[in-house]
């Protein structure tokens, strides 16, 4: 049994980081409703944006944060559009929401108006900069509230290169596992207490934690960025391969790997060097950039797969620096369920599985996403309303019906 089945979402969400925590919600067996505004979520259309078709048919780039939902599309502007939401929610157990606060108090739906109305309701959000400070009402995305404000940008650069160029909503899917671990801590909470919650996330704050060992330690004059060139053990670092490839080393104990990995890397020429082979006077000296060339010239002259059997086969640690492409060919991500394979018109397509597992569970479902206001009416239906009440609300623009997406 799914560990969440008969538990009631309704997601008034937008773009990556709030409605993957619902899709994440919906594939563990809770029930999905999404609302969505007359215009409808403009993630709809973010398949131009990362260079994908998007149509009602194939839209990738929104079945990823919207996979297994309902949709139903709502005026909440309109009087009778809130009566409809607010139906919604009383029969809910979670609302997940981004939009702003000073938006909701405006509609209606913040979390001190609602815990009134439905003192079990789960209210979450995710919020680009947190509920207070002066940036409390300022827009956020990822790129600049995660991976600029919060540091991930300007800490992770290679000293005196360029900033990472991540992959978009890099930070957006690390939110959303935060949102859903403290909506189910909320769940769990609420069957002891009877009282629902709120629950906030922000995209600042994650990126500061997901950074916790730069943040600690900085302060000790550990500084960041840094340069792979100063690595302090230059046998736990990056290097480029003849085929143009990155790997990754990771090897601790450089004392009593020295003479191995220099002998496996065709220099035995540096096997007994004490100049280099003590970790300790490498740092004290600030040799560190020349073992480091050193490693460079060697690793330059051997293709990416060579050198990972080489150094797999004599047991240090190391990995591909591998790129989605790569991702897509690797066994272990199938033996795992790490992509999922979705049927679309052009084919089928891959897709993540979200990374948390259950015995208990088979593997999700993963049903792609209907055009805007494909379910209104059924969900209507389900609230109690008659089929002349609904062509009413639909008349009047409080409820939107099927709306097919126009490029």
């Amino acid at each position: 049994m799914k560990p969440l089945k008969g538990i009631k979402v309704v997601d008034l969400t937008t773009y990556l980081a709030a409605p993957t925590a619902a899709r994440v919600l919906g594939e563990w067996g809770a029930d999905l409703i999404k609302v969505e505004a007359p215009k409808g979520d403009p993630a709809r259309a973010q398949g131009s944006v990362f260079n994908m078709p998007f149509s009602d048919e194939e839209n990738l780039a929104f079945d990823v944060a919207n996979m297994n939902k309902r949709f139903i599309t709502l005026n909440l502007k309109t009087e009778k559009g809130l009566e409809v939401i607010y139906k919604l929610l009383s029969t809910a157990d979670v609302f997940v929401t981004n939009t702003r606060t000073k938006s909701l108090v405006k509609l209606g739906l913040d979390y001190n108006t609602l815990k009134d109305k439905f003192p079990r309701l789960i209210f979450a959000q995710v919020l680009g900069y947190g509920e207070k400070g002066p940036e409390k009402d300022t827009a956020g995305f990822d790129a600049t509230c995660y991976m600029a404000r919060g540091g991930v940008l300007a800490t992770t650069v290679d000293k005196g290169g360029s900033p990472m160029n991540p992959s978009n909503g890099y930070g957006d899917f690390q939110v959303s596992m935060c949102l859903v671990s403290g909506i189910c801590g909320a769940l769990f909470n609420r069957e002891r207490t009877g009282k629902g919650d709120k629950v906030t996330v922000s995209l600042h704050h994650t990126a500061v934690f997901m950074q916790s060992v730069a943040m600690i330690s900085a302060q000790y004059g550990n500084q960041y960025p840094k340069s792979r060139k100063e690595i302090p053990n230059p046998f736990n670092n990056c290097y480029r391969t003849k085929d143009q490839k990155w790997v990754v080393m990771c090897c601790p104990e450089y004392d009593r790997d020295f003479d191995k990995i220099m002998t496996l890397l065709g220099r035995k020429d540096m096997v007994g060097n004490t100049k280099y082979n003590k970790c300790a006077q490498v740092n004290a000296n600030k040799l560190n950039r020349e073992v480091v060339d050193i490693l460079d010239e060697a690793i330059s002259k051997i293709d990416r797969a060579d050198l990972m059997k080489l150094l797999k086969d004599n047991d240090l640690a190391c990995e591909a620096g591998y790129e989605p492409l790569d991702i897509y060919e690797d066994e272990q991500v199938w033996a795992n369920n790490i992509l999922t394979k979705v049927d679309y018109p052009s084919g089928k397509r891959m897709l993540p599985t979200n990374p948390v597992l259950f015995d208990s569970m088979t593997e999700p479902t993963m049903e792609t996403c209907k055009p805007q206001g494909a379910h209104t009416e059924e969900i209507m239906r389900e609230l109690g309303y008659s089929d002349a009440e609904i062509r009413e609300y639909i008349q009047n623009g409080a409820v939107v019906g099927l709306k097919f997406l126009k490029k």
